[in-house]
């Protein structure tokens, strides 16, 4: 395994950036051209942008680490109708993946869609024009049945990226989610997923020598002058800084999925342990600071959802693709097509009787028919109690607490459509999504998504309402300008990915729609940054030479190891 972990500062060149007091002295009052809170793919895109643009731009990071849930995530960026589906020869086109949103969400941010759609193709040519990044096109199905829909996907993740490459870069960037709960680094060989994607962007980011990336910065309030927007003032380890920009300040850095207090507010069902988003990264301190200033909010109730199957320590696995098994809510029934896209499956949970379990047989050995992420070990999940097994479905129906008459007659009653190939009650394997996970070997009968649970002994895993992070968040325009409460943008102010509410409103249309609406308005924030029209702000003079450190540029410190 890779040491993913080192002591001390590493750079990108050969500069090194003082440490301690002194870099406190150093970023106190630093000024930029523009400040990108957030580490994510947004954000990541956001700094690459501006500073391929010239612009002298740093990245705040709250954590030790970059890439936040992107990092964890499998990268799906959906951006339609660009190069790399044109590569693929998929037949995608902007106009097909409007008439798919247009028949998802109606009406719901019809300018900002337009927005996205136009500027999708031109990102992703520009993104690819830098040798660092490099995209391919993977099957994925889009994630609803409606006109325009890719029944094969037009969704598109980062090649793998060789971890020599990155170099000193490499500790920034977070591992992959069980490891990173594990307090361990990178393993061996390239990166891939989110990793590669973060991995790409801040490697092309550095490269321009106008960016600078620091960790460790919980940015709390947002600085304001003659009505503008002009900085933040972020918590350090050695203190609280203010830092300045004189095009903008680009929000990025997630929503508020990760605070309790903000999720019973605004009505978010689930729970902070059940989030995806790294521990103590999204507890809505950007809104809180938006809010402050007048900001206007959208969609506060909503987040990414999926299912969670239940971990010892309490937190959750995002589950998805089933192989097998069924999903009975706590009267022991079926209450939805379990091989729903992840969203819609949550939502189904949202609504359910709660506790829903998973049930399976022994057909995988004892393993869950699932994907999850981080991987489940049976025996730990049984050890805790939130996996239980038992030699007959009564005896399981016992120690779940569901009606014993109940989950036997779910179970009948679905073998029974298992042997014919469909299902009257919930219509499981009738979409190409259902059907994009299911393993033929594994169904004796016609659908391959209707496994009988036949062979005992049962298992029971513990479901929860799990989530990829909030999307509601700050309100909008279609340059990612942030709006106050009369719908006028807040001068210097931008937002993007989860810190804003998503135009696609309550619908999840596709693989990677977070994450390629983030690089989108991202970019369109640097664009309005950079018009003819957008002048800078003027900022008084704070003694401290430009980019925080003179000459400091492309320049970042690492994390502490880790094992």
């Amino acid at each position: 395994m890779r040491d993913g972990r080192r002591e001390g500062d590493a750079t990108h060149g050969a500069i090194h950036e003082p440490t301690g007091d002194a870099i406190h002295d150093a970023i106190h009052d630093a000024i930029h051209d523009v400040i990108v809170v957030g580490s994510g793919a947004g954000a990541m895109t956001g700094a690459l942008v501006a500073a391929a643009d010239g612009l002298d731009t740093v990245v705040l990071e709250r954590t030790a680490l970059l890439g936040g849930t992107s990092a964890y995530s499998g990268a799906a960026c959906w951006l339609p109708g660009t190069q790399v589906q044109e590569r693929a020869g998929l037949g995608d086109s902007t106009d097909a993946a409007r008439t798919y949103l247009r028949a998802l969400v109606g009406d719901t941010g019809p300018d900002r869609r337009e927005a996205f759609l136009r500027h999708a193709p031109e990102l992703v040519a520009r993104l690819e024009s830098d040798p660092a990044v490099e995209f391919e096109w993977r099957a994925f199905p889009d994630y609803v049945a409606a006109p325009g829909r890719m029944d094969a996907g037009r969704s598109f993740v980062p090649r793998d990226l060789p971890a020599e490459e990155l170099g000193d870069l490499l500790p920034l960037i977070r591992p992959a989610v069980d490891r990173d709960r594990a307090g361990q680094g990178h393993p061996d060989g390239p990166l891939t997923a989110g990793r590669a994607l973060i991995g790409r962007l801040l490697l092309a980011a550095t490269r321009t020598g106008n960016a600078t990336v620091r960790t460790g910065h919980r940015v709390t309030s947002l600085v304001t002058e003659h009505g503008r927007v002009t900085g933040v003032e972020a918590e350090t380890p050695q203190g609280t800084v203010t830092v300045r920009a004189r095009r903008g300040v680009l929000l990025a850095a997630g929503g508020f999925e990760g605070d309790d207090a903000l999720r019973t507010e605004h009505g978010v069902p689930g729970a902070a342990a059940w989030t995806m988003a790294p521990p103590g990264a999204t507890t809505g301190d950007l809104l809180r600071a938006a809010v402050r200033l007048g900001a206007a909010t959208d969609l506060l109730d909503e987040a990414w959802w999926c299912p969670g199957t239940e971990r010892p320590d309490g937190t959750a696995a995002f589950t998805l693709g089933l192989r097998g098994g069924i999903v009975v809510d706590a009267a022991g029934r079926r209450f939805a097509n379990e091989s729903l896209p992840y969203d819609r499956m949550g939502r189904a949970l949202a609504t359910a009787q709660a506790p829903a379990h998973l049930i399976f047989d022994s057909r995988e050995g004892g393993g869950l028919p699932a994907i999850t992420v981080p991987p489940a070990d049976p025996e730990e999940h049984l050890a805790s109690g939130v996996w239980v097994k038992a030699d007959s479905l009564p005896e399981l129906a016992e120690r779940i607490g569901v009606p014993a008459d109940a989950l036997t007659d779910s179970v009948a009653r679905f073998n029974g459509h298992a042997a014919t190939g469909t299902d009257p009650d919930h219509h499981r394997g009738e979409d190409p999504y259902d059907r994009f996970f299911a393993d033929p070997r594994n169904a004796p009968g016609p659908n391959p998504c209707l496994v009988p649970l036949d062979r005992p002994p049962y298992y029971a895993a513990r479901l929860v309402l799990a989530d990829l992070g909030t999307k509601g968040g700050l309100r909008t325009d279609v340059h990612a300008r942030v709006l106050d409460d009369a719908g006028d943008p807040i001068p210097g102010l931008y937002a993007a990915g989860n810190t804003s509410a998503s135009f696609t409103g309550r619908v999840y249309p596709g693989p990677g729609v977070p994450i390629g609406t983030g690089m989108v308005f991202a970019s369109l924030a640097v664009r309005d940054m950079t018009s003819p029209g957008a002048a800078p702000a003027t900022l008084p003079a704070s003694g401290i030479a430009d980019g925080a450190v003179r000459g400091a540029r492309s320049t970042v410190t690492a994390p502490p190891a880790r094992d």
